[in-house]
């Protein structure tokens, strides 16, 4: 994803607040169990406070990028992350560790990346050949008929303001988006604007595609590839998943082999 290429020098700093879901991890792998397996590991922001609590931890990644970051942080750190493996790999066809997982992770809207049907059942299928019978998905996305409800508009928007912390310069990341409701996908824009030290306005750009998911969608995906959901949750935080909440959190069980 040459999109994360992009954007890895910015993904830490961007994402720095970002911890409500880690939360929910390390509650869910205190009660399942480990090892865990997170898809689109990145700069190891799940991975890495999962590592340091004691789990063993694989995380897999195909941008080279956002892997280095990961690496640098294990460099930095290496005896509070001993139980973590980082592997570079297409999700869809790199070889999988022959362990079973008591927990596996589609974080935070990693499986928006995938637009096609057969590659979302693709990806599923290969989870469950990595889960423990015993074992639980977790799968992070938006709550999309709220993105739906919205007026559509082509107007550029502030998302937020940080400081990138290797040269200390303020960014402002903005973003312009168009839905495709028939596709459910929406092709959005960022933008970083950087100020550098002689006051002047250093600009990158960095396009990617996202697609939607409706619940009755993901419980069909998930039932075709081997789960049967579990619960559905409107939040990090397991309120109940109803209008008007922001994420649709969902909980996946393996069907027992026969």
């Amino acid at each position: 994803m040459s999109f994360y290429t992009t954007v890895a020098q910015y993904y830490d700093a961007e994402n720095a607040d970002k911890r409500d879901d880690i939360d929910l991890y390390l509650e869910l792998a205190e009660e399942v169990g480990h090892p865990i397996f997170e898809v689109g590991c990145g700069s190891g922001r799940v991975v890495f406070p999962l590592a340091r609590a004691g789990y063993e931890v694989v995380g897999m990644d195909n941008n080279e990028a956002m892997l280095t970051l990961a690496r640098e942080r294990v460099e930095q750190h290496p005896q509070e992350v001993e139980t973590l493996t980082l592997l570079q790999g297409d999700i869809l066809t790199a070889p999988l560790p022959k362990q079973k997982f008591k927990l596996v992770l589609l974080s935070y809207n990693m499986l928006m990346h995938f637009h096609e049907q057969d590659q979302q059942i693709a990806l599923l299928r290969r989870m469950r050949s990595l889960i423990a019978e015993d074992g639980l998905l977790v799968i992070d996305l938006p709550n999309a008929g709220e993105t739906f409800a919205t007026t559509d508009s082509d107007a550029i928007t502030l998302e937020r303001t940080f400081i990138e912390p290797v040269n200390g310069h303020m960014v402002m990341q903005q973003a312009v988006s168009t839905l495709d409701r028939t596709s459910q996908l929406m092709r959005v824009l960022w933008i970083y604007d950087e100020i550098t030290e002689d006051g002047t306005l250093k600009r990158t750009t960095a396009p990617t595609l996202f697609r939607y998911f409706f619940p009755y969608e993901v419980q069909l995906l998930l039932q075709v590839s081997g789960f049967q959901v579990d619960a559905f949750y409107g939040d990090t935080d397991c309120s109940p998943f109803e209008d008007t909440c922001p994420r649709m959190i969902v909980f996946a069980q393996p069907i027992p082999n026969e």
